[in-house]
Order: C-alpha cells, then sequence, then structure tokens
C-alpha cells in the first residue's frame, strides 16, 4: 500500500487552514453529551451562546436538534426540539451548520431547517396564507411545499414606545356584547380568561370569521392534538382560513416548540404588519406558553416562586406580548387577542393575575353562564376594555355604562327576586333592571354563525334599554 508524502500532508492542512481564515470559515467545535436528565441533556466541551442551535450525533442514528437554554462552568444545558429515544452517554454535540435536514417529533418525514451563525431561521412571507403550518414553518395540511416564503431569523428587535402610534380607531370584531360594551381599539392587546369548557375556542373562531382584518394568525399552543383540525374545520370553517395562517404546536410537543411555535405566530404577525397589513393575532393559549417556561426553567435547575412558576415565566409574558400592537408611526397593526386559562376559575391564578397587569383588557368567559346554554358566555362584571374611551363617542361610552348599571343591578337583587320576597316599587333602579333583563340576556347572546357589526350592536343595545335608535 502507497504511503502519503508527508509533505504533500502538510501542505494540504496549510492550504486548508488558509482557505478557512481567507472565508472566515471558524473551526470546527465539538462536543460530548454527558447527562440525560428529564427533559434537559448536558454536553461538556462546547462553547456557543445561549439560543443557539446544536445537533447530537450518533453512529447509525438521526442527528438530534437542540438548543442551548442555559450553562454552568463548562456544561451546556440542552433542550431537545426532537426525539430523544436512542442517544447515549458520549454523543458527539456540534453547532448546526447553515442547513440540516432531521427528523422530527418521531416522524418518517425528513424536515429541513436553515440557522445562520446559529441562530434559528424559519420561513416567513405571502405563501403562509392560507396555510397551517408547525413550530418549524412546515406544512402540516398536506397541501404541497410553501412557496413564496424566504427565511428569516426569529430574533426580532422590540419597537421604540415612542414610536408606536396610540390606539385611537375602532375595531369591529363581529361579536355584539362586545363590540357594544367593550369596544376594542386596533392594535389593543386582549385577554380571555376562562376554564376549561366554556366556549373560548369558538369565540376565537368567530373572531377569526367576522373580525375587519387583513391577516388573521392562530397560534394553537400546548392544546390538544383533537382540537387543532377540529378548529380549523368546524370553527373557522374555510371563510376564516382562506385568510388565515395557523401554527399549531399542540400539547404532545416538548416545551421548546411549543415555545418557539408562539414567537413564530407572533413573528409572522411582525412581517405583515411591517408591510402595513392590519393583523389579528389569536393565540391559544398564553397559559400552556408559560407552561412551556416553567418546564425548561425547573428543568435546568431555576427555583420555584409562585404556585411553582419561577421567576423567568413571568419574564417572558411581557416579551411576547409586547411584541403585538400598532407598527412604527401607525404603518399596520396587530390586535391580539390572549386565551387564559384560569385553572378552576381562579381569576387569582398567578398566570391570570400577570397577564391581565400586561394587557389592555379582558374579557372573562363565566362557567355559570355556560351552563345555563347563555353564548357567548361573557361575564359583564368582571370584563373590561382599557381602550374603549379612546376609541368611542362619549355617546356611546355613557350607554355602555348605563347598560353595565342596569345589569350589575338585577345581579345584586337576583337572589331576592328568584325566592319571592322582592315587593314591586320598592326599588326604582331593581323595578327597571327587572323589566329589562329579558332583553338584555338577548342581546348578550349570539349564534357562532352570526355576525354583528359595530354600528348595528350599538344600535341594538340602544333599542334594548329603551331609547330611540336616533
Amino acid at each position: 500500500m502507497s504511503q502519503v508524502d508527508p509533505a504533500v500532508k502538510w501542505q494540504a492542512f496549510f492550504e486548508n487552514a488558509t482557505r478557512r481564515v481567507h472565508t472566515g470559515t471558524t473551526l470546527e467545535v465539538r462536543g460530548t453529551l454527558t447527562r440525560l436528565t428529564g427533559l434537559v441533556l448536558e454536553a461538556v466541551g462546547i462553547r456557543v451562546p445561549v439560543g443557539s442551535q446544536c445537533l447530537i450525533r450518533m453512529k447509525a442514528q438521526a442527528p438530534v436538534l437542540v438548543e442551548v437554554v442555559g450553562f454552568s462552568n463548562d456544561r451546556a444545558f440542552l433542550m431537545p426540539a426532537g426525539d430523544v429515544h436512542g442517544l447515549a452517554s458520549g454523543a458527539s454535540v456540534e453547532p448546526a451548520p447553515a442547513y440540516v435536514t432531521v427528523p422530527m417529533l418521531g416522524e418518517r418525514r425528513q424536515v429541513q431547517r436553515e440557522f445562520g451563525q446559529g441562530v434559528l431561521r424559519l420561513p416567513l412571507g405571502e405563501g403562509l396564507l392560507g396555510r397551517v403550518v408547525d413550530a418549524h414553518g412546515n406544512p402540516m395540511d398536506y397541501k404541497g411545499p410553501i412557496l413564496d416564503v424566504s427565511s428569516v431569523p426569529m430574533d426580532r428587535q422590540p419597537i421604540n414606545a415612542m414610536d408606536r402610534a396610540p390606539v385611537r380607531e375602532t375595531l369591529d370584531t363581529g361579536i355584539r356584547a362586545i363590540n357594544a360594551l367593550f369596544t376594542v381599539g386596533r392594535g389593543q392587546r386582549l385577554g380571555l380568561f376562562a376554564g376549561s369548557g366554556v366556549g373560548k375556542s369558538v369565540l376565537l373562531g368567530m373572531m377569526a370569521r367576522y373580525t375587519q382584518a387583513d391577516v388573521i394568525v392562530v397560534g394553537l399552543i400546548g392544546e390538544r392534538g383533537r382540537e387543532v383540525k377540529e378548529f380549523i374545520e368546524d370553527i373557522l370553517g374555510e371563510e376564516g382560513r382562506a385568510r388565515a395562517v395557523v401554527v399549531a404546536a399542540p400539547a404532545d410537543a416538548p416545551p421548546l416548540l411549543r415555545m418557539q411555535g408562539a414567537a413564530y405566530a407572533t413573528a409572522i404577525a411582525e412581517s405583515y404588519r411591517d408591510k402595513g397589513k392590519h393583523v389579528l393575532l389569536l393565540m391559544d393559549s398564553l397559559t400552556r406558553y408559560a407552561m412551556a417556561q416553567r418546564e425548561i426553567a425547573l428543568a435546568i435547575g431555576e427555583p420555584p416562586a409562585t404556585k411553582g412558576y419561577p421567576p423567568s415565566c413571568f419574564a417572558k409574558l411581557p416579551q411576547l406580548v409586547e411584541r403585538s400592537g400598532n407598527g412604527l408611526n401607525g404603518v399596520g397593526s396587530i390586535t391580539a387577542f390572549y386565551t387564559v386559562l384560569s385553572e378552576g376559575d381562579d381569576q387569582q391564578d398567578p398566570i391570570a393575575d400577570a397577564a391581565r397587569a400586561i394587557l389592555d383588557g379582558h374579557i372573562v368567559l363565566s362557567r355559570a353562564l355556560a351552563e345555563s346554554g347563555h353564548f357567548p358566555a361573557i361575564d359583564i362584571e368582571q370584563s373590561a376594555s382599557r381602550v374603549m374611551q379612546n376609541v368611542v363617542p362619549k355617546a356611546h361610552f355613557d350607554l355602555a355604562r348605563r347598560f353595565k348599571a342596569v345589569y350589575s343591578c338585577y345581579q345584586k337583587g337576583h337572589d331576592l327576586v328568584q325566592i319571592g320576597a322582592y315587593v314591586g316599587g320598592s326599588d326604582r333602579a331593581l323595578d327597571e333592571a327587572i323589566a329589562l333583563h329579558e332583553p338584555m340576556m338577548q342581546f348578550l347572546q349570539q349564534d357562532m354563525f352570526e355576525s354583528a357589526e359595530l354600528q348595528g350592536s350599538v344600535d341594538d343595545m340602544k333599542t334594548t334599554l329603551g331609547f330611540s335608535r336616533a
């Protein structure tokens, strides 16, 4: 067997090193997998920034994509974006190349992801309209590849607060109770607070079909896989889906992908807003996003604080929410609705309480109303829109206050009326509330396939209270 001349070998080495210097290509850095505990993996020998993407390679096995979520001395904490089955100690860990093809979540199909300097890049563009994608930007609707898109880094700079236009224009949501009593402003961010099974998904679907927006972006984060298809086909429908982009990261996805799905949905909304379009962002749910962050934070050793949620959860929420709103100097807008799950219908849940503080209003759904067949089950007394006074005429605002006052008066005297202890004429305000109760309840109810435009909702509220439409 012929041997390679040492002079030729060294000459090739120096030529390769010279080429790397001139092209800016760095030397390859590799680490070793040393530990896998619960959700987090640990590696030594690799030093890359937090947020970088890496690959774990083993012989005769497809690479596993991971993200650096923390470090301690020379140990890097990694969170997988796919199935870790089959990994063993000593596996090679290396930064992800510019392009990588890996199987995700144990599926047979291979997906390609693009990176630049180790930073995740996902597809954005007009080709996403009408499509259903996962947290990687891969199509889930069997409609073929997504065209007319380009890979864009997910690290986006927030807009300076002084460059944002204030919320001054009304937005017609198509929901009578919201239009009349909690009028939404274009660029506002509201929370939809509800327990399980009280109709929040149906309400989101109604908004997706009837809201006056150029583009609708729906983020289904941490929901049951069955609900994803049902929401798209039964609730969103063809009319809503035609102008919508749906990002799905169901409950069985790793926590890293659930967080990435929420960030990706927001980035899609931002890309359309930057083009001057008015976007409606519906995210279901903000609580699942916080739970995913809790899983990651606890796995890497962050101490729990309020009800098991570490401090980083409460820091991540405003970072996500503040990305929506009006664009630079009023060019484009993102009006966002975030669902917030209230455990046991407890409105003092730490995530619900934190979300209420950082949002511009909250719509609370009542289980008692839902159980009585009243839909949408909006609790008038607990809900509020913080920008309504800035976007509607004074006459409309005063009328809404009047409606709420009459409704609240009836609720306070409800028990006396039910047991027959109230004598008519004893309280003039309660007499009026009793007389108007039935038409008010009819006004607040709306079928899921019925649309109510803004001005018509205000006129109906006038008629319900006994005022003329003039």
